[in-house]
């Protein structure tokens, strides 16, 4: 099985992180990052396997060296590193040096198990301001990785985006590599930001865990939501874990009041029609060499949370106002189709506790 080798400070928690660190499956494969969770903390691992003729190892090396961190903001920064020091050591095993500098220079005060750090954290452990107000969700990714999420679901990320906006638990399956699926993970928690002040108090928190495997099981049982990946297709099976189930592009739930929202309608066409229009006016800007300060990964966040601002907005008005009656007109007015969305609209005044009234009728046969 696996195990943890070396580690700095050498009396932290690392429980489970050697499965966490080295993705079910791996073997298959030469490398990959993964990003994971561990308790309140967040990592970042790069893993490597190189043959070797040995009969002990029974012809192949495989390591992960990763970093563990209170945010997962910064962590890409070091991906250049550990994707060197893992080769270095499947070259050389037991040398650390190199670890052991860099832990000296970015060392932070991790918080213990209540969430509280005995001390301050240093500065560059801290996320950067957040940018256009959207939550702690600044990861780097391959140049397209936006584009790569939405060339990859097509118009399926509209329904992805109801269930991450409902605060639903959302399973992504993938066999290895992982990395691409961690990134998958992070732009799927950006379909739900939304910066209206106000409404915070009434939202409950959507959580990335990035990659999970069995050992999460018990932790995942207590979740009410979460966006996660996984290489272990034995998750399909464990209907309680999740709401939603990702196998490729193939998006599906086992509750049966959430089936409607599978289905893609002409609201979810037309939204999905502008997105590509705004991509396609940012890639032609760039081409013409204008200066375009807003990149492809600003542009999808705004898209989703405009989009979403606009619906809470609503939302509150009707829920301020005398009567509180949702009208056909003010589901078109948020971009929502009257009766499409009707399920949709029904699950979100609930989730997020607004006292409106709909008044949107089904279709009668006529």
């Amino acid at each position: 099985g696996n195990m943890v080798e070396w580690c700095l400070p050498q009396d932290i928690d690392l429980e489970g992180v050697e499965f966490k660190s080295m993705a079910s499956g791996s073997h298959k494969i030469q490398s990959d990052f993964i990003y994971f969770r561990k308790g309140l903390c967040f990592g970042l691992a790069c893993f490597a396997n190189m043959p070797v003729e040995s009969e002990l190892e029974r012809g192949a090396r495989m390591k992960s060296v990763g970093i563990l961190s209170p945010s997962y903001t910064l962590l890409y920064r070091y991906m250049h590193f550990l994707e060197n020091q893992v080769r270095h050591q499947l070259e050389m095993p037991g040398h650390y040096s190199h670890l052991e500098a860099f832990y000296d220079d970015k060392k932070g005060v991790l918080p213990d198990s209540k969430g509280t750090s005995s001390s301050q954290q240093p500065v560059h452990w801290l996320p950067s301001i957040h940018r256009y107000m959207y939550p702690e969700m600044k990861i780097t990714h391959p140049a397209g990785c936006m584009s790569q999420f939405i060339k990859f679901f097509g118009e399926q990320i509209l329904v992805l985006w109801k269930f991450a906006l409902l605060r639903k638990r959302i399973l992504i399956f993938s066999p290895p590599p992982v990395g691409v699926v961690c990134y998958r993970v992070y732009c799927c928690c950006c379909l739900a930001n939304v910066s209206l002040p106000g409404l915070g108090g009434t939202v409950p928190e959507s959580k990335p865990f990035f990659y999970v495997n069995v050992a999460d099981i018990e932790m995942l049982e207590t979740e009410v939501s979460y966006v996660a990946c996984t290489t272990e297709k034995i998750f399909e099976q464990k209907r309680d874990l999740y709401d939603v189930y990702v196998d490729n592009q193939n998006v599906k739930t086992h509750h049966e009041h959430l089936q409607p929202l599978l289905k893609i309608n002409n609201a979810d066409k037309e939204k999905f029609r502008r997105l590509n229009d705004q991509r396609q006016m940012l890639m032609y800007s760039q081409e013409v060499g204008e200066d375009c300060s807003s990149c492809e990964e600003d542009l999808f966040i705004l898209f989703f949370m405009e989009q979403n601002n606009r619906i809470f907005q609503t939302l509150m008005e009707v829920s301020a106002s005398q009567d509180k009656t949702l009208t056909a007109d003010h589901a078109r007015g948020m971009g929502l189709d009257p009766q499409g969305d009707r399920s949709f609209l029904m699950d979100l005044l609930e989730v997020y506790g607004i006292d409106v009234m709909l008044v949107i009728d089904n279709p009668c046969c006529t």
